[in-house]
């Protein structure tokens, strides 16, 4: 044990004493400690639990952990990326804890998971957690102690029939799924038994006091910063968005009850600020805010902004910016086709996105990255030419500007309008083609790797049935060939990779996620998936797949 990470600790709350019959809790994060502390969700969680006194609660991460109970009751994981699911099974092994939920008996720590990959899609890790905690921790976390302490001293199967009553609360051994066949999709989600819901609702926290870090260390992926949550959700909505459907509504943190305290605490041990949130510059009162880190008792902090829509970007954000050591900004734009845009619901024109860089130059940054993706549902040739030649518009517009385009393949995910959309298998070569285009413009590319988004949407569309390939892959490592080796290997039991990943699934199948319940009902999904498709140049023959 490392004991020295936690010494460079500067913890701004105060845990509490706890009590002699307090509940012994393991909180991890599956990944190092200094990604896991650099996680505001798994700060602020392991927080509320430690400022309980009917808790004791000790972390583990895999290089390092605290003094852990000799008898857990509780073991819980926040997962904030697909792949660390191979974490998840080896600390539990480490632990002597069976990887799947079913071998479990009365010895044996109930093990609970949240985060956003657990609230997007539970399904393909599933069998590995007892409970499954749907949405916002501030509500979820408290709800769940309280009921796990009514049934403490149950036997196993009375305490998750308990836990399943509380709202948000999936317990995943609790419902019974069928298959058409073993190589095709879900025919029927049903709940063992009456007693048990039959949908279980995310559960959406409307306060206007958001999360901030509630500890600061050298140690972490972003030395010694202080991230406060200025908004939550994005009112964007653009159609492919996990961020913004799965989190909606958009809800922002009061500056005079919620940001300024934050912030005036954080920066009294460091001065370094980061304001997180995915559209942070569309707080109603954004300006306010920049105005109270633009005084002059705080000109020697460093300031880092995670996103920013495009049409906000002045030239007073680039110089405050610019003066807090920021060297450039970063707006998603998807693609530089108007059509493409309209696809996706992203409100956005090429003039606004060449105004934004000539604002950052003019504000004193010296960097601008875009986001953009290929494959985007209804994505012809064109819509790439189109996406050079913005490329090349702002370059003429922003002379010295250095420019960055991050470019993924679009990967559906579950609850989105987009979710049943497959990965265009073109995307590769799509990718290729704004390298070749992009590099001899003086353009930085950076395209993310096509394998890994064929992962991302294998586990983001998956169901149950992919937790005897996912424990295969960890014995293979988490390389696209281990996949497919692991696919191979379980020919005849479980659909193949095409199914998951390429193929357009009907709006009338049952999706593995059906009974757990988003922000939106499905029948508002369907109609922004209908308004999408009207603006496509395909024929209704092609689009097939999704309406059957």
């Amino acid at each position: 044990m490392t004991s020295s990470l936690f010494t460079a600790e500067r913890l701004l709350f105060t845990p509490a004493i706890p009590n002699t019959d307090a509940v012994p809790t393991i909180f991890a994060f599956p990944n190092e400690y200094t990604v896991g502390i650099t996680s505001l969700g798994y700060q602020v969680v392991w927080a509320t639990l430690a400022m309980r006194s009917d808790v004791q609660v000790s972390r583990l991460f895999t290089d390092t952990h605290e003094q852990l109970p000799r008898k857990p009751e509780l073991l819980g994981f926040s997962m904030s990326w697909e792949l660390d699911y191979v974490n998840v099974l080896n600390l539990l092994e480490s632990l002597e804890i069976p990887i799947r939920a079913n071998a479990r008996d009365n010895h044996h720590p109930i093990v609970f998971g949240g985060g956003p990959v657990l609230t997007a899609n539970p399904e393909p890790f599933a069998d590995f957690f007892d409970v499954i905690l749907l949405g916002d921790g501030e509500i979820l976390l408290g709800n769940f102690i309280e009921a796990y302490k009514e049934v403490r001293n149950a036997d196993r199967q009375t305490q998750l029939k308990a836990l399943a009553q509380v709202s948000g609360v999936y317990v995943p051994s609790l419902y019974y799924v069928e298959y058409h066949a073993s190589d095709n999709g879900v025919k029927s989600i049903q709940p063992i038994s009456s007693e048990i819901p039959a949908v279980v609702q995310k559960q959406t926290y409307r306060g206007n006091v958001l999360s901030a870090s509630t500890v600061v260390t050298e140690k972490a992926a972003w030395e010694n910063i202080f991230m406060v949550e200025v908004v939550r959700s994005c009112p964007e909505m653009c159609r492919f968005c996990l961020a913004s459907y799965l989190t909606l509504p958009f809800r922002t943190a009061s500056v005079d009850s919620s940001l300024i305290p934050a912030i005036e605490k954080g920066l009294s041990v460091t001065n370094r600020l980061g304001l997180l949130g995915a559209s942070v510059t569309q707080h109603p009162e954004f300006e306010a805010l920049l105005d109270y880190i633009n005084q002059p008792k705080y000109d020697d902090i460093r300031l880092s902004i995670s996103s920013v829509r495009t049409n906000t970007v002045t030239v007073q954000l680039a110089q405050t910016l610019a003066k807090r050591d920021t060297r450039s900004l970063t707006i998603a734009v998807e693609s530089g086709s108007e059509k493409l845009r309209r696809i996706i619901n992203k409100k956005l024109h090429n003039d606004e996105i060449i105004q934004a860089a000539g604002n950052a130059k003019a504000g004193g940054l010296s960097g601008l990255k875009l986001y953009g993706m290929v494959g985007i549902p209804g994505e012809e040739p064109e819509d790439l030419d189109e996406t050079v030649t913005m490329m090349r518009d702002i370059k003429k517009a922003a002379p010295g500007l250095r420019l960055t385009l991050g470019c993924t393949t679009f990967v559906p995910k579950a609850h989105t309008p987009f979710q049943w959309f497959g990965v265009n298998p073109q995307a590769e070569k799509r990718l290729q083609f704004l390298q070749k285009k992009l590099k001899p413009q003086g353009i930085d590319f950076r395209p993310e790797s096509y394998n890994w988004s064929i992962i991302q949407a294998l586990l983001s569309r998956g169901d149950r049935r992919l937790s005897h390939l996912l424990e295969l892959t960890r014995d293979f490592g988490d390389s696209l060939g281990s996949y497919k080796r692991a696919f191979k290997q379980l020919k005849g039991q479980i659909p193949d990779l095409d199914f998951y990943v390429h193929t357009n699934w009907s709006t009338d199948q049952i999706l593995p996620w059906n009974h757990l319940q988003g922000p939106l009902p499905q029948s508002t999904l369907l109609k922004h998936l209908a308004d999408a498709t009207s603006h496509f140049n395909l024929s209704q023959r092609e689009l097939q797949p999704l309406n059957n």
